[in-house]
């Protein structure tokens, strides 16, 4: 049976044959009427007149179907498109005859053409053609299903985006699953028979139903995962070891995409409980079109995603800085094979290199920044804290400081959650640098030196980023386990990489200068139940979870305002503008100015007490550290506080 299964699978007709055997149909349709017409009665059958019609029927049948192309499918996969191709094509061939035949009829009175005849070879016809078609098709699937490994899926949801991907699974056998059910939330549903297959209910019948069936795989449509991210049935699903798989939504889909690449196993990032975000794409395009754009850190989970983004608003130019040569050199080679209208040139730049970076601002002349180049990593920032402030701090002001002398209309620094009541040394440099920008933005606005508005954007963790949770999760669960959690409590926000990089352009385009916007991030997630549904989603069942203490500078819960702070809403409700305390720039320039310099001298200690002392909320947790919090060596006290 595999030998026969791989012959039919290989066996295709040439279209000849398929056009000369729907001639042969044509032709015994018009033979089997005359004999049923003239009541079996072969001495009777006008063989002038059959000879007549059939070569009509045959030439302009002949020319309807090239003209239809109903012989170009391949037999075994028709569809209802190439069912109506053949009725179309015969329906006008026999028409186009029967107003040949009515003419010479007229012409020649001794010429006698029935029409009734006709249209009963035109129903004939139509009925043998479509049914050759259906019988290939089942007799292929029915032989065939026999020795595959089909796949027996349920289908969740009863409107048009979970019909239209049940029909797909019956018109093809790329995708390896077989249609056994739909399961459906509305009542008048219940019961019915959609596609010749049972709607069932999300009660307990149908998990009886799921395992009468032996249902292992249950296809979501994207718009109804949506609705089930907060469903208890969810839950239900995983616990029943039944695995979701969801498609590209209904607008992505093409014949071009009608393989099993539509069908996409469901992640976790797909489950968070989030509400989808829009943003003001008219606002952004008119801010970045035909701009010379720098992206710092641009080879970055969030920085490769901005530029991407932003290559598809028409840029100028881009102008893609990275220390990270292999990262930069893949980003180089996508920007050609994707965006080959857009020039992207790419440098190769430590953005605390400020001679450097100077020459590229210069070359370039860029009118729109963002900053997005950062060491991120809490733990690894607490074992190399000089290198925390010069990239961070250092790199943020030689960026601000050239975008001011080389008149940049806007710069955008990312910053973190982690700035916020600091408790590491990677969350106090950003705050650092967030505190330089704003002082800097003010103090060039009072005395009117330059234009350039300096905006931050604030958020959490982005899922599936650089040494993010979630893909170190995935590994170990790949490995068999553990999966290791610092502590059973520990909360994060999460937000995707391209939502977060949307709500950057957006506050980008909307900031007048000065602000720090923050970004709805949703509800925290505690890391625990991302771990148990992470493992349940891998259908595995003897994968433990393991604690592992709390890492240096790490604490449970993070902040997105600190209790000092307040907010003001925007036009988009999932971005607000924080009302932070502000630092004079004569004090902030010469307080950071001096860490920077002391970050040279590689004495933690020494550093981390001046960065307490221009961040008094900087308070150390599970670190060496923490007994700098009661040293202060730097005078930086903000001046006022927004309110």
């Amino acid at each position: 049976m595999k030998y026969l299964k791989g012959l039919l699978a290989k066996m295709v007709l040439p279209r000849a044959i398929v056009l000369i055997i729907d001639i042969l149909i044509l032709t015994t349709s018009v033979f089997t009427i005359f004999l049923l017409w003239n009541g079996y009665a072969v001495v009777n059958i006008p063989i002038e007149e059959v000879l007549v019609i059939l070569l009509m029927l045959v030439f302009f049948n002949m020319a309807s179907f090239i003209i239809f192309k109903t012989f170009s499918g391949i037999l075994r996969f028709s569809s209802l498109n190439d069912l109506s191709k053949i009725v179309s094509a015969l329906t006008i061939g026999y028409g186009i005859t029967f107003v040949f035949a009515w003419i010479l009829s007229i012409a020649d009175g001794r010429a006698h053409f029935s029409g009734g005849v006709i249209f009963l070879t035109y129903i004939l016809n139509v009925v043998i053609m479509v049914m050759s078609r259906i019988i290939v098709k089942e007799v292929f699937e029915i032989l065939t299903v026999q020795t595959s490994s089909y796949t027996n899926v349920f289908v969740y949801g009863t409107k048009l985006p979970a019909i239209r991907i049940a029909k797909s699974l019956n018109g093809s056998n790329e995708f390896n699953f077989k249609l056994k059910g739909f399961i459906s939330d509305e009542e008048h549903m219940i019961g019915k028979n959609i596609l010749g297959v049972e709607v069932y209910d999300t009660s307990d019948n149908l998990f009886r139903a799921l395992e009468q069936k032996n249902i292992k795989k249950i296809i979501v449509s994207p718009h109804k995962l949506r609705e089930m991210k907060d469903s208890h049935l969810l839950d239900k699903f995983l616990d029943s070891s039944i695995s979701l798989t969801t498609t590209l939504p209904l607008s992505e889909w093409s014949s071009e995409k009608m393989t099993k690449e539509l069908f996409k196993e469901v992640e976790i990032e797909d489950l968070l409980p989030r509400k989808q975000i829009n943003i003001n794409m008219q606002g952004i395009a008119a801010n970045i079109e035909g701009k010379r754009v720098m992206i710092t850190g641009a080879a970055g989970s969030i920085g490769s995603e901005i530029v991407r983004q932003v290559a598809s608003f028409n840029p100028y130019s881009l102008i893609l800085i990275d220390q990270a040569e292999t990262p930069l050199h893949s980003l180089r080679l996508e920007m050609k094979s994707k965006w080959k209208e857009v020039v992207a040139k790419t440098f190769v730049v430590d953005v605390a290199n400020r001679s450097r970076l100077e020459k590229i601002f210069k070359e370039t002349q860029p009118h729109y920044i963002f900053h997005a180049a950062a060491y991120k990593h809490v733990p690894m920032m607490e074992e190399n804290v000089s290198e925390a402030i010069q990239t961070n701090i250092q790199g943020t002001k030689n960026l601000a400081d050239l975008a001011v002398q080389y008149h940049a209309n806007k710069f955008v620094m990312i910053s973190t959650d982690k700035a916020v009541n600091p408790t590491n040394v990677m969350g106090c440099s950003k705050r650092i640098s967030e505190i330089y920008v704003q002082a800097l933005s003010k103090h060039i606005k009072d005395e009117g030196i330059s234009s350039v508005q300096f905006i931050t954007t604030r958020f959490g963790n982005v899922l599936g980023s650089n040494g993010s949770v979630i893909p170190y999760f995935r590994e170990q669960i790949k490995s068999g386990g553990p999966v290791t959690v610092t502590h059973p409590e520990i909360t994060r926000y999460f937000m995707t990489i391209p939502e977060a990089c949307q709500l950057v352009l957006e506050a980008g385009s909307i900031g007048k200068g000065g602000e720090i916007f923050i970004f709805d991030m949703g509800q925290p997630v505690k890391i625990l139940d991302l771990a148990k549904r992470m493992i349940r989603l891998s259908g595995s069942q003897d994968i433990k979870i393991e604690y592992t203490g709390l890492r240096h500078g790490e604490k449970l819960y993070e902040e997105l305002l600190n209790s000092a702070e307040h907010t003001k809403p925007t036009h988009n409700d999932k971005i607000m503008v924080a009302n932070v305390r502000e630092y004079q720039y004569a004090d902030a320039n010469r307080c950071i100015t001096e860490l920077i310099r002391s970050s040279f001298s590689y004495d933690d200690m020494e550093i981390v007490a001046a960065m307490k002392a221009i961040v008094p909320e900087f308070k150390s947790m599970n670190s060496p550290f923490e007994k700098m919090d009661v040293v202060s060596k730097i005078e930086c006290e903000p001046v006022s506080s927004k309110q």
